[in-house]
Order: structure tokens, then sequence, then C-alpha cells
């Protein structure tokens, strides 16, 4: 599943799931911009996709995706640097974490939430995919073939006590990922949600317990290669499972394995 010729930008690419993901596209042939507003970090790793993979092959953008100048940017520079763009994966989050608050983070009940962190939460997991997306589909529709593909997360995390405003954010994703799906179709745009399919462990402060597991960082790197490959044509507006993906068979018999039905059902077609 080599992705020679394609381009694409990954939000949220300085550390976990973003950096394992655009590393792995970059292992598989593609070029690819990494967005973050981490400066070292993001340059740290732009730095290790081209001493491993080839000169040129990575560029580091630093990036603010609540900001619409930005996310415009970003493709810019994009264009730039490798001519194209046909994928985005849209991998930021703002977690329900921040200074002063247990390890666990801000999982309290909602009237007793840090407004900060909450409003945060939804400009940069919300806003934030909305506005990269706006960015970017326009030159993907125009050149007829394009992937976006919104990292979001199980049903149980979207309604968990005391999981706003992260289960929150996550629940409008899900929705945005099937309109923007039915938005695209004919396009030969497609979008698509991704989930890791259970905790990860991406900066090593949730290590596992007898009571919960853990996932590995790359759990997610298989499905959106294939997600970012010609192999996924005809898949729009569906729901893939990382944790679910398996090695040892075809990726078109994996995908059909990590298949999950949408959160949001559509609507009966019946009158």
């Amino acid at each position: 599943m080599l992705l020679d010729g394609q381009v694409a930008i990954v939000t949220g690419a300085s550390v976990g799931l973003g950096r394992s993901m655009a590393m792995a596209m970059a292992r598989s042939g593609a070029r690819v911009t990494l967005a973050s507003p981490q400066k070292n970090l993001l340059e740290e790793t732009a730095g290790e996709i081209n001493a491993r993979y080839g000169a040129k092959r990575a560029i580091a953008v630093v990036t603010d995706i609540t900001k619409p100048a930005d996310c415009a940017r970003v493709v810019q520079e994009t264009l730039k640097a490798f001519g194209d763009l046909s994928v985005l994966v849209n991998n930021a989050r703002r977690e329900q974490r921040g200074p002063g608050l247990p390890v666990e983070g801000n999982n309290f009940p909602f009237w007793e939430s840090n407004p900060e962190i909450w409003v945060e939460a939804v400009n940069v997991n919300v806003s934030g995919i909305f506005l990269m997306s706006r960015a970017v589909a326009p030159h993907l529709i125009k050149r007829k073939w394009g992937r976006i593909i919104n990292i979001s997360t199980s049903l149980d995390t979207m309604q968990r006590k005391h999981n706003s405003p992260y289960g929150v954010t996550k629940a409008a994703v899900d929705a945005a990922s099937l309109i923007w799906a039915a938005d695209l179709e004919g396009t030969g745009v497609t979008c698509n949600i991704l989930i890791p399919g259970g905790m990860v462990d991406t900066d090593g402060t949730r290590p596992p317990t007898p009571e919960r597991r853990t996932l590995p960082v790359d759990v997610m790197d298989d499905a959106v290669i294939w997600f970012a490959s010609p192999q996924s044509n005809g898949h729009n507006g569906e729901r893939f499972v990382g944790s679910r993906w398996r090695k040892d068979v075809p990726p078109h018999q994996a995908a059909v394995e990590a298949r999950e039905a949408p959160v949001l059902r559509k609507p009966d077609p019946r009158p």
C-alpha cells in the first residue's frame, strides 16, 4: 500500500497518535506536512522523517487550527513545498487537562468543569477540524480526488460520566463527518471517521492497570495508510476502528472487519 504521489497534512503531528501516523505515511511513500503549535517537537519529527525516508519528505508548519489564517497558511505551505495536496488527517485535539488539575484532567460533573478548558476543547476539537477541512476541501474537490480523515473516539467515551467536554466534542466530530461526507458525495473526495478503539497512552501518564489495558501509539497507522490510498475508493461517511485492523489479512478484508456502524444513524428513507 505505497503512498507514492500522495501529499498529506496531519494535524497534531508533533506527538502521540499524530506523530505515529505521519511517520507511517512517510514510510509508505507520502510527503507530509506536520501541523502543530509545538514548534520544537514538530521540527524534531520532521527532521526524523527526512533523515529516515529521504530529504524533503516532510515539512513542519507551526499552526493554531483555531485560526482561519493559520489553516490557510498550512495549505499554502504544503502546495508550495510539494505542489499538491490529497489527504487531510484531522488528529489535533484539546484534552481535558490543564494546570492545577489532577492527572485524570477535567473529569468532573459538568457544572464543576473548568469553563476555559471546556471552551478551548470545543474550539480545537470542533471548530479546528472545521476550519482545516474548509481550507483543504476546495483544493481536493478541484483535483477530483482526496481524503478527509477525522479522528474521533469510542461511543462509550462520548457518553461516559464526567467526560465532558471531550466526549461532547467527539460526538460533534462524528456528526460533522457524516454531514461533510454527504456534502462531498460525487466529488471524488471522501470524509471518514477513524478511532483508536481504546485508551492510548500517548504521553506516558496512563499506563495499563489490571482493570484497564492501553493500546500502542501506532494503533491507527495501518488504517490511515489504507484510507490515504486509492484502495479506500468508494468508502465515504464510514467509521473504522484501528484496534480491529488485522495485519494478517489483505487490506480490503482488514477494512471490512474494522468497519463500525456510525454512532449517528442515517434517517429512515421510508416515507
